[in-house]
């Protein structure tokens, strides 16, 4: 599937049998979840060797409501509505944290909400266990993905999260030498030895600096383009174990350091951006801070990662599987794929990046030869970029896709090397046919 860029059986089967082979496979109760997950992350653990890897968890839905009556009812859950039916999804993508540039995938978790099940008063959610919640799954992705970015090498692991993983559970069991944390605060915390909350006593911190960002356009919340000028604070602190949790269990006070980034003279009628972190690294310094700033930004590649696996890459919830479990590994499988196309589209202007990250020597020989074709009569249409580069290979791939080549046009985005990949797939294909020898036998 990787290959071929293409969770669509149809269109990445040759002929007949290789489509029954591949629902065969998908369809088959001994091959696992967890086998696929372990093939992802031993993948990942290729490439964090002697690298500082931020671990970026995240949880989205895969909403199979179009397909009631078509897809068996075994086994099937609901997702967030608690009414359509589907599954939800927990990747950890492992990402370098000098550059940003993702590298693999080192734990994937999914699982099924029963229908009918009891909401959180009715299981008096609270005072549950943390192995017990939904919400166990922040730890179990930093435990698990930990191992395998050890295993691999890395020098460091950083977890980051979103609002959703501000537990306290986690601040008081996760960090250690090789773990830090930085998530995004979602409570405000009791502070030890202080008088005021965590939030007061952030806004209580003198201005440490400003910087500038352009915020993207989001029709869904209605927010416009535009520059925003923001002022950082930061601070150490120490938050208190909350009441429900059992001394026996947590500390009664873990200390962390807090940065407060919010957006100075929003626009009238627009929303200003307010971000308020923690994290186990230290923050004595403006850049420190920044840095803590720059590397919870890099959460975005998650989104990306399923906005790819789901929508203008993929298309996973248009499959026309006809079991839920078969779905489920075609997820996961589906994730090796999403990730290359990532890949593609975060290495497309970095020229220090080897084309090797994605393409095998023979695929980056073949490029090479469709190169005369691909490249433009003028100036302006030639691959710019050093040979064996991934911003080489990805230029390329961008004009199978469709792309002009021109710099003033926007640059190519996921659906365009989607198509791309799908184009050179084939054309390899054949490549291969004509550039392997024939073997006779009598």
């Amino acid at each position: 599937m990787q290959a071929h860029q293409s969770v669509n059986i149809r269109r990445i089967s040759q002929n007949r049998a290789e489509q029954v082979g591949y629902y065969r496979f998908l369809e088959n109760g001994r091959v696992t979840t967890s086998e696929l997950v372990r093939s992802l992350a031993d993948a990942c653990e290729q490439q964090v060797n002697g690298k500082h890897i931020l671990a970026i968890s995240d949880s989205s839905e895969i909403n199979l409501q179009a397909h009631v009556g078509r897809i068996k009812s075994e086994g099937l859950g609901v997702v967030g509505n608690n009414r359509d039916i589907g599954f939800f999804i927990h990747p950890t993508l492992g990402v370098d944290a000098e550059n940003g540039f993702p590298l693999g995938i080192g734990d994937v978790q999914s699982w099924r909400r029963e229908p009918g099940h009891a909401n959180k008063h009715e299981r008096g959610y609270p005072t549950l266990p943390i192995e017990e919640k939904e919400s166990y799954k922040w730890l179990k992705a930093a435990t698990t993905s930990s191992r395998y970015f050890e295993r691999g090498g890395a020098r460091l692991v950083t977890h980051i999260g979103d609002r959703e993983s501000d537990m306290y559970e986690e601040w008081a069991s996760v960090p250690d030498a090789f773990n830090h944390l930085l998530l995004r605060v979602k409570q405000d915390r009791r502070l030890w030895g202080q008088s005021s909350s965590l939030y007061a006593y952030l806004a209580a911190q003198p201005c440490a600096g400003t910087y500038a960002f352009q915020v993207q356009a989001d029709l869904r919340h209605e927010r416009k383009a535009r520059e925003a000028w923001m002022m950082v604070r930061f601070a150490r602190v120490e938050i208190q174990r909350p009441d429900q949790l059992p001394a026996q269990d947590y500390p009664e006070r873990v200390r962390l350091w807090a940065v407060e980034a919010q957006e100075v003279s929003a626009p009238t009628g627009q929303k200003p951006i307010h971000w308020r972190l923690m994290t186990t690294h230290e923050v004595n310094t403006l850049e420190q801070a920044l840095q803590m700033i720059e590397w919870y930004r890099w959460r975005w590649r998650i989104e990306q990662l399923f906005a790819t696996l789901k929508t203008a890459g993929l298309d996973l919830e248009a499959t026309q599987l006809e079991s839920i479990d078969a779905i489920e590994r075609l997820c996961i499988l589906g994730l090796s794929v999403a990730l290359r196309l990532l890949q593609l589209l975060e290495g497309r202007d970095d020229p220090a990046l080897p084309a090797s990250v994605a393409f095998t020597e023979a695929q980056q020989h073949c490029l090479e030869q469709l190169a005369p074709k691909l490249n433009g009569r003028t100036r302006k249409q030639q691959n710019p970029y050093p040979v064996a580069t991934l911003a080489w290979a990805t230029w390329y791939i961008a004009r199978l896709g469709g792309w002009s080549g021109y710099d003033s046009q926007h640059p190519p985005g996921i659906a365009t090397l989607a198509h791309g990949m799908r184009q050179f797939d084939a054309i390899f294909l054949g490549w291969q046919l004509v550039h392997t020898p024939l073997v006779c036998t009598q």
